[in-house]
């Protein structure tokens, strides 16, 4: 009688910290990766787009240089921060000017990522194993490394035009601008989850950028809103644009206002949180709708 043959099971070696290091690196290098190449796809597509770039700076620049002329003995500014003196009304609105350019960049990202969510690229990034919060940080991202160029171009020409911004101003106004753009970038990514079909962007559109603009510290200080109706002052005063635009107002200038730097920070972190719940296809809206292009969660 033969003897009774013995398997002996060996449970597999748990991975190494070499192994789990290497890992995780891999995961992270992933991540940078997939953030790397969202961003370049949007920088190329933005330099390829240069009508998009000109037409970007229209806008502020008729303001600037028709409006602003008309109406320089009209709405003359009085001393008020960051300004130390008598100020013309060209050189007040030139950093609400350059916020706008951010909000409506902002508000046309959103619009390419319903496009995107659609048919084009997101279609299948919203699909990949890469956590929503990171995808949608990326299409953000990239959206403020545009309108973080086309501020500084309208700022460029706008020098020549006496806006007495000191040189300092323009490096110091770099981190306001980041965030300001962050803040619009992250209300149009929830918006554009709102929205189902392209065709109803533009008109959702309507009732958020011109309210936000024109109700705003961009174009006249609060003060004189408030001569004429304190309902519309305290419209204009919680209003996240006007703080953005006064961050950006006081950055020029070499100065630091931290009540409007709280109110875009903590604006920002509560749209991209609910753009992310939105966007999550178990939890959000998408999950509602079956995911985009009818993804199932």
């Amino acid at each position: 009688m033969s003897a009774p043959t013995h398997v002996s099971t060996v449970a597999p070696a748990a991975p190494t910290r070499t192994e789990s290091t290497r890992i995780g690196r891999l995961d992270t290098v992933g991540y940078l990766i997939c953030l790397g190449g969202i961003v370049r796809r949007e920088l190329l597509r933005f330099f390829n787009q240069k009508e998009r770039f000109f037409s970007a700076l229209v806008r502020p620049l008729v303001w600037l240089f028709i409006f602003a002329a008309g109406f320089r003995n009209t709405l003359g500014v009085s001393i008020e921060p960051p300004y130390q003196t008598y100020v013309l009304y060209e050189v007040y609105v030139v950093p609400g000017l350059a916020v706008m350019i951010q909000l409506f960049n902002g508000m046309q990202s959103s619009l390419s990522m319903v496009y995107d969510r659609e048919v084009g690229s997101m279609k299948v990034l919203l699909t990949s194993p890469y956590p929503r919060w990171l995808l949608l940080l990326a299409k953000l991202i990239a959206g403020v490394s545009v309108s973080v160029v086309q501020a500084y171009a309208f700022l460029a020409v706008a020098y020549f035009w006496e806006t007495d911004i000191p040189p300092l101003g323009y490096l110091t106004a770099l981190p306001a601008f980041l965030a300001s753009g962050l803040m619009l970038g992250a209300i149009g990514l929830f918006l554009s989850s709102l929205v189902r079909q392209l065709e109803n962007f533009a008109s959702v559109m309507n009732f958020v950028i011109f309210p936000m603009f024109f109700a705003s510290s961009a174009l006249y200080p609060l003060w004189r809103i408030r001569e004429s109706s304190e309902t519309l002052y305290w419209i204009c005063e919680l209003n996240p644009f006007s703080h953005a635009v006064q961050l950006v107002r006081y950055a020029l200038y070499v100065q630091f206002e931290p009540v409007a730097c709280a109110v875009v920070v903590g604006v920002t972190l509560a749209f991209f949180g609910m753009a992310v719940v939105a966007y999550d296809p178990g939890r959000g809206i998408m999950a509602r709708r079956g995911g985009p292009a009818g993804e199932t969660p």
